[in-house]
């Protein structure tokens, strides 16, 4: 005859006495999306500003535009709106990881100022060196952004 043996096996995984730490990596982290976008945001708060003074901003008044009431007023007015969204920027900064959706809907106004830049490219001409910088960024570094903004929200929950 077969005895039968119980084992109680809650002894065999005893509970850690200690937390188990979680290392974050610091690429991709909370301070680093702070600190690109700290830094990314001061591009259209300057420019922004500049912007405001229209035709008269020097980038175009190096290029010959002529004096033009229309072209005058809305240069002046979506500086004032590039100028609101860095200022947004920097506002949602301290609580990156929680203001996804006011992150995303900047970032996507920002890809949809570099998909304009793309059609004058297609429609025009090739603008000079850095705006093509700055179309890449609109472009592709916008929708990288916001992963990243998304991946900070998930870590901080």
């Amino acid at each position: 005859m077969r005895r039968r043996i119980y084992v109680d096996k809650t002894d065999q995984f005893p509970a850690p006495t200690q937390k188990v730490r979680t290392e974050r990596r610091e690429v991709g982290s909370r301070r680093g999306l702070q600190i690109v976008t700290a830094i990314l945001a001061v591009i259209p708060v300057v420019t922004g500003l500049i912007g405001l003074s229209g035709i008269r901003d020097p980038l175009y008044a190096i290029s010959g535009v002529s004096e033009n009431v229309l072209l005058d007023s809305n240069l002046r007015f979506y500086s004032g709106v590039w100028l609101g969204l860095g200022l947004a920027l920097f506002c949602l900064i301290p609580r990156i990881e929680k203001q996804a959706i006011l992150f995303r809907f900047i970032w996507g106004a920002i890809f949809l100022g570099g998909i304009g830049r793309c059609l004058s490219m297609l429609f025009l001409a090739v603008p000079p060196t850095p705006f093509i910088g700055f179309t890449i960024l609109e472009v592709i570094g916008a929708p990288l952004f916001i992963v990243w903004q998304r991946q900070v929200a998930r870590a901080a929950r």
